[in-house]
């Protein structure tokens, strides 16, 4: 059954604290002060800006460059979470980040991960102890840091044994090398059935996970982000943007010159549905009509589902990033929210006996 939001609400406690960061300014860029919150990860005490910076174009699409003046208007910003994978432009994005954080590691938080193939080596993948250990060591190398504060399994692995992988994890948390075991790209019953062996076999459990999230991609809401509030996990969505569909360049007969969209296959098959389109179209449409960024509307939609954390933000460079930025001046009341969320289809629920309403439901009272 879903959960209401005010459900939810109940269930996080959210513990926000508010500081007005200033900024300095860049070249070319409309630069403006920001009021960043900072709210709990999940259970564990640590604090985190409301916004994560995902370091995916870092080495790619980003030179060196322009990655280190994205890290820095991060910074200036109030941003102090950044996510990060080996896999990154194969371990470019790692090792630029390493370099960037080499004057402020304790005073931010970031994340890698492990799962697919970074060499020809047959067992260099997957989420087996001996990959998970090996990578672990490798990605402390380019991050030139002695510890990564949330290190995700970038996916389920269907031929490992679960139990393997969290007693690897385990490993790592006593050696210092990993503080928190977290899962990207998990289903709902996975990441239970992870937590259960943890709590069977006394072994650090998640604490953090990292689904796919927006408005056109919502399958999260049916069980994946209860789940999460219900057990206290921080939730760190990717791809609030739709990979840049949800910017306000694309429509149903609307499209850039260039774009993630345009030049990636996987984005494509990702979102290539006439209805994704549709929902882009109407989106950029409602938010020229509140006098909105279509971006920043995105972003904040996102953010502001109760069971979210912290939405991974990306970006080629820094116009792109400021877009996702200025999500923080949103105030996404429960009507606005309500609004931008009948642009897209709500998804089915996880049972299909949720049309009645008796004294039977404790929710119904």
């Amino acid at each position: 059954m879903h959960m209401s939001i005010d459900r939810l609400k109940s269930q996080l406690k959210t513990d926000v604290q508010i500081y007005i960061i200033r900024s300095n300014k860049r070249p070319k860029v409309d630069i403006k002060n920001y009021v960043m919150k900072y709210k709990l990860l999940g259970n564990t005490g640590e604090r985190v800006s409301q916004l994560c910076f995902g370091t995916m174009s870092f080495g790619g699409d980003a030179d060196e460059q322009m990655s280190k003046q994205m890290f820095n208007r991060c910074r200036d910003a109030g941003i102090n979470f950044f996510d990060c994978a080996n896999v990154y432009s194969k371990g470019k994005a790692e090792e630029i980040l390493g370099k960037l954080i080499s004057s402020c590691r304790n005073e931010i938080i970031i994340t890698s991960k492990a799962y697919y193939p970074m060499s020809g080596d047959i067992n260099a993948r997957g989420a087996t102890r001996q990959h998970i250990l090996s990578a672990v060591e490798k990605s402390l190398k380019r991050l030139k840091t002695d510890y990564i504060d949330i290190f995700y399994i970038h996916k389920f692995d269907e031929c490992a044994d679960l139990a393997d992988t969290l007693g690897a994890l385990d490993t790592l948390v006593q050696q210092g090398k990993i503080l928190y075991p977290a899962a990207s790209n998990f289903a709902a019953w996975q990441i239970m059935k992870a937590l259960g062996i943890s709590a069977k076999n006394d072994l650090p459990k998640f604490r953090c996970i990292q689904p796919m999230y927006n408005l056109v991609k919502r399958q999260a809401e049916v069980e994946i982000l209860p789940m999460a509030a219900a057990e206290g996990l921080a939730v760190m969505p990717y791809s609030p943007l739709g990979g840049g569909l949800l910017t306000g360049k694309y429509g149903i007969k609307k499209r850039p010159e260039s774009g993630r969209l345009m030049e990636n296959k996987t984005y494509q098959a990702r979102y290539g549905a006439k209805t994704d389109f549709q929902v882009a179209e109407r989106l950029s449409d409602f938010a020229k009509e509140r006098g909105y960024s279509a971006a920043s509307l995105a972003v904040a939609w996102v953010s502001s589902h109760p069971a979210v954390t912290a939405p991974i933000i990306g970006a080629r460079n820094l116009i792109q990033l400021e877009g996702s930025l200025k999500s923080v001046e949103i105030s996404m009341t429960e009507e606005l929210r309500a609004e931008i969320s009948a642009l897209s289809p709500v998804p089915p629920p996880a049972t299909d006996r949720n049309e009645e309403v008796t004294e039977h439901n404790c929710s119904a009272r």
